[in-house]
């Protein structure tokens, strides 16, 4: 099964982190990313760009409307995620124990719903 593991953190203290600590940060994500992939458990990863960058649509009534940057207040923003394989979510869950992310911030674990009829 599918589990989509969401990195939340801070943009604010990230960016005050010393640059050598961010890459560290990075280095770790990149080697976790290796070690699943040689287990047959990634899918993909990717960090975001800052929240500030984004863009909110919604529909309502046929009408839709646009906004910049995050739609709710929080000092927590989505800033990556890891599309991994687990057996079952305590498995999932271990494997977001070892994204680095969490040390700053939090990781959600979410089971992705398979759809069929959508492209590989």
């Amino acid at each position: 099964m599918q589990y989509m593991l969401l990195v939340h953190h801070d943009e604010d203290a990230f960016v005050k982190l010393d640059e050598a600590k961010r890459q560290q940060i990075l280095e770790e994500s990149v080697q976790l990313t290796h070690h699943l992939h040689a287990n047959g458990q990634y899918v993909r990863a990717s960090p975001l760009h800052p929240a500030a960058t984004a863009a909110i649509v919604r529909v309502r009534d046929g009408k839709h409307t646009v906004t910049d940057g995050p739609f709710v207040e929080t000092k927590e923003q989505l800033a990556g995620y890891f599309l991994i394989d687990a057996k079952d979510l305590n498995e999932a869950i271990r494997i977001a124990t070892r994204v680095p992310g969490a040390r700053i911030g939090t990781v959600e674990v979410r089971p992705v719903i398979e759809i069929s009829g959508l492209p590989a």
